[in-house]
């Protein structure tokens, strides 16, 4: 079962710089973070109240990122000026969920273990499966974490809530739109890899996915490769452009509507 957008990969030249980035321009604090050991990659986090996250991913040796999906689409993004390189959706089915996805055609592959290590010295770890290949134009990638320890544990998790972001708490995902030559194609790439079910008409494809929602709009339509909206105790709807792309924050009670309907 996909139980929503887990984490947007954000590819960027310096993790740190990209913090103090995201805190002064979005109003976001990355509070998490670390070395990807032997995969040549390195980040921060920005943890949100949904349960998601924003990962703000650096590239330490190229060839050592280039071995993982994950870390080749950070390298692929960064060679266009970085951004938005890929997403993953959250399952607590991972084994389930994949083995029923390539038996359905998918070219999703095995479950790959993988682990971060923080500064202090604690091992974060999740199990991720991807199809062939992952991208803006193609499917996000899925995730499973191991729920222990100072980031995934009970307390952690429910902390998450509370984190007093500059922008406003709570901060929360609220939906994900990605520019798409052509939305109805790319909502069948979707079914196929995945098994998500679009609703397509005309230049919009739209899904609901757990507490987010996923649009696919024509490239025509938008200004950059990618929007987020997010959710936050702010008075009035702002927007801000960072990274090559348009973070949206609308007032927690107009996204709560939003996501009902």
């Amino acid at each position: 079962m996909i139980t929503g957008i887990d984490h947007l990969v954000i590819a960027v030249p310096e993790p740190e710089a990209a913090a103090a980035e995201l805190e002064e321009r979005i109003g976001l604090l990355a509070t998490s973070g670390g070395h990807h050991e032997g995969m040549g990659t390195i980040n921060r986090i920005a943890w949100l109240a949904d349960g998601s996250y924003l990962e703000l991913l650096g590239v330490e040796d190229r060839e050592a990122a280039l071995g993982w999906v994950v870390g080749a689409a950070a390298v692929e993004s960064l060679d266009h000026g970085g951004g938005l390189a890929c997403y993953a959706l959250a399952t607590n089915e991972l084994e389930a969920t994949t083995a029923e996805l390539r038996a359905n055609g998918s070219s999703i592959g095995q479950v790959q273990h993988g682990s971060r290590l923080r500064p202090d010295g604690e091992l974060v770890e999740w199990w991720s499966a991807a199809p062939q290949r992952i991208g803006l134009d193609a499917a996000p990638f899925l995730i499973q974490h191991a729920m222990t320890g100072a980031e995934w544990g009970p307390d952690a998790v429910t902390a998450r809530a509370d984190i007093r972001h500059p922008l406003g708490a709570p901060a929360l995902l609220s939906r994900l739109d990605l520019a798409a030559d052509d939305p109805p194609t790319a909502a069948a790439l979707y079914f196929r890899e995945l098994g998500l079910e679009f609703w397509a008409v005309g230049d919009l494809a739209v899904r609901d996915v757990g507490p987010h929602v996923i649009r696919l709009v024509r490239g025509a339509d938008m200004e950059v490769p990618a929007v987020i909206t997010l959710g936050a105790s702010v008075e009035a709807p702002r927007s801000t452009n960072a990274f090559g792309l348009r973070f949206d924050v609308e007032p927690v009670a107009a996204v709560a509507v939003a996501t009902r309907a």
